[in-house]
């Protein structure tokens, strides 16, 4: 599998792509080619052209949850005209309208104009989408640290209510020698990710993990967030998007932290 990151928070030193605080991943498997989320505007357009990545051989474009820094892309998407009917994956619930305070924080396109524009697939439950990449679905808790919150409402049949993400979900590719994940910004908790990968995957091994792990301030999740990346001994960790400085670095004093930014290429 191949995994180049089009949009990140960081971009490297002397490597001019753009930046923004959300998140993109162009990923082939095989031959077949996808979409990991489009960033906030049109910039994984651009920095897609720079890297020579054809976007018109993307099959299917997975969506991590509907919060507007991984669906704002869309419309910039549908204006190129690539490909008809392509194949858009994810939760039930990721093209709702979601409302912070009076902010819209959901996708630029809702389920019902979406449905015209693509092939829409909705689904809570796991769904394989390429030779050795499973679409998660809905994540279950399975620790007691990393408990659902809330942020903003959504609108579900006419009635805002408390958002708690169900929608957030992640991508799990199955190699030989064990699993990888790619999640966009992990508020499932990214343990209870992994712990529900392995069950899907069926298969402990855990090799690396790329995306934001949604973790700012040191605190009783974090320990225990480290803890729990320790005893699975997970040697690659690429923690980015909604990560702090201060969170990577005390993953650091344990377990080695990749840097990322856009440009970089993971060949798994």
């Amino acid at each position: 599998m191949k995994l180049k990151v089009l949009v990140d928070n960081n971009t490297y030193i002397d490597q001019y792509y753009y930046g923004e605080p959300a998140v993109s991943y162009y990923i082939e498997d095989e031959d077949t080619i996808l979409l990991f989320d489009v960033g906030y505007s049109d910039i994984f357009l651009r920095n897609s052209a720079s890297l020579g990545v054809d976007l018109k051989k993307v099959s299917a474009i997975i969506i991590s949850h509907g919060h507007n820094d991984h669906t704002g892309g869309l419309k910039y998407y549908f204006e190129q005209q690539y490909k008809n009917n392509i194949n858009i994956i994810a939760h039930p619930d990721a093209f709702r309208e979601k409302f912070e305070g009076n902010l819209k924080i959901c996708s630029p396109i809702l389920q019902g104009e979406l449905e015209k524009k693509c092939n829409l697939i909705l689904s809570k439950e796991p769904k394989k989408i390429s030779k050795h990449i499973t679409f998660l679905g809905e994540i279950p808790q399975t620790n007691d640290f990393e408990r659902r919150r809330p942020i903003g409402k959504q609108n579900v049949d006419g009635v805002l209510v408390e958002d708690y993400l169900m929608d957030d979900t992640a991508l799990a590719y199955k190699s030989k020698n064990g699993i990888y994940i790619i999640t966009g910004c992990s508020h499932s908790g990214i343990c209870n990710i992994i712990e529900y990968a392995k069950k899907v995957c069926k298969d402990n091994r855990v090799l690396g993990v790329i995306g934001g792990f949604h973790l700012f301030e040191i605190d009783e999740q974090v320990n225990k967030t480290v803890n729990y990346l320790r005893q699975n001994n997970i040697k690659e960790l690429y923690p980015c998007h909604c990560t702090s400085f201060t969170v990577k670095a005390e993953i650091n004093k344990f377990l080695p932290v990749r840097e990322v930014g856009v440009g970089l290429e993971i060949n798994w």
